[in-house]
């Protein structure tokens, strides 16, 4: 007949069944192994901080302006002999306060010579302390104290903010001088965690003397637990992308009738 004819071909459905987008298979794989590596990573970075962090609220202003009153700090469990000079630290002491944890810089150790002040600075083993860290305008110390010898195995303490902090120089008449064990220590501070004030600057100051403590995990340990979080949801996400974009209208190949 004089009509034109036109014959079509059915698309090949490759055995009857879709195979979907192609490399799913392995996208799908490869997004379960972010999924796993992230928990990983995630949980065992709030492990890893549980088992040496510990957390402190600071009740007072007496380290202010390093830590306000009300802030909250993580510390890492650290043995007494682990303490340097210029840590912040958390211990125990009864002459202290009777059922509570106290917070203050160690400013010297066992076998040093403490006092204020030269020139308006703390003097250790003679030598003047720059404390950066102090109230800005204020003093090293609001009173001289007399030269105090810290016996071995014991620290002298005191607090950033000099003037109302009741610290080694308000125990000065106490039979130890107003130091504390060792032994008494029961973390040292690294970081303002509330609000996010991060990690305490080294006391710079006290290098002279010798070295300073070097900073805790808590860096690492944040960088794991983000990094996990990024794979569980990047991972996690995969799926509904992948669906999303299955779902899309394709555009009919054109072709000759």
């Amino acid at each position: 007949m004089g009509g034109e004819s036109t014959t079509r071909t059915a698309p090949h459905s490759g055995g009857g069944t879709s195979s979907g987008p192609v490399g799913s298979r392995t996208g799908q794989r490869l997004s379960g192994v972010a999924v796993a590596l992230g928990l990983v990573l995630f949980l065992g970075g709030f492990g890893w901080a549980a088992l040496i962090y510990r957390p402190y609220t600071v009740p007072t202003s007496s380290m202010a302006p390093t830590i306000k009153a009300g802030e909250r700090v993580l510390a890492q469990v650290v043995d007494g002999d682990e303490v340097r000079r210029g840590d912040v630290v958390v211990f125990t002491d009864k002459t202290w306060a009777a059922n509570a944890p106290v917070v203050k810089r160690v400013v010297a150790v066992g076998g040093d010579t403490v006092s204020c002040c030269t020139n308006g600075k703390l003097t250790v083993n003679g030598k003047q302390i720059e404390e950066p860290y102090l109230p800005e305008g204020s003093l090293a110390e609001i009173k001289n104290f007399p030269t105090v010898e810290v016996p071995q195995g014991r620290l002298f303490l005191l607090g950033d903010e000099r003037q109302g902090s009741l610290d080694s120089t308000a125990h000065l008449t106490d039979a130890a001088s107003g130091t504390v064990a060792r032994g008494a220590v029961k973390a040292r501070v690294d970081a303002v965690v509330w609000p996010m004030d991060g990690m305490l600057k080294r006391p710079t100051g006290f290098e002279t003397l010798g070295s300073l403590s070097q900073p805790g995990p808590l860096g690492t340990i944040g960088w794991l637990i983000v990094a996990g979080a990024v794979l569980v949801l990047g991972g996690g996400a995969y799926g509904p992308i992948a669906k999303r974009a299955a779902r899309r209208p394709r555009p009919e190949p054109t072709g000759a009738r």
